[in-house]
């Protein structure tokens, strides 16, 4: 596992951030290690919910996690608001770091990670193979 440090600013989009830095890169596969930091809106899609919510005020990131392919990102974060609420849920675009967030991505150069609908579930999900070698 290669393992990359990361720092968003204030007003980049997380989600988009991560996706977008992950299709930069030469491997195929990748995970969220370890993320800290705040946000000032959050953009939740609640379990079962087919409409994102959108969560405004000064929000901690206590959590999230995930994978990452070039064609996009599975995310799950917790945050908790200035009364120290924690709501959480699937990352949507639109989630805007405050003050910062200080992220540990893991790059896993042996995998192939990428997405496809899956007509079960009505998503694209996550396919995995072992990367070819080369």
């Amino acid at each position: 596992m290669k393992v990359v440090p990361l720092r968003l600013a204030p007003g980049d989009d997380l989600r988009q951030t991560l996706e977008t830095w992950m299709g930069e890169q030469q491997e195929q596969a990748g995970c969220v290690i370890s993320a800290v930091g705040s946000l000032s809106v959050a953009q939740l899609r609640f379990a079962g919910a087919a409409e994102d919510t959108k969560i405004h005020g000064e929000l901690e990131i206590l959590s999230l996690a995930g994978t990452l392919s070039p064609d996009g990102a599975h995310l799950h974060i917790a945050v908790a608001d200035s009364r120290g609420a924690v709501i959480g849920g699937h990352l949507c675009a639109g989630s805007l770091v405050r003050t910062t967030a200080e992220l540990v991505v893991g790059l896993l150069p042996e995998w192939h990670f990428w997405r496809e609908l899956d007509p079960a579930t009505g998503y694209a999900e996550l396919r995995i193979s072992p990367r070819a070698a080369g």
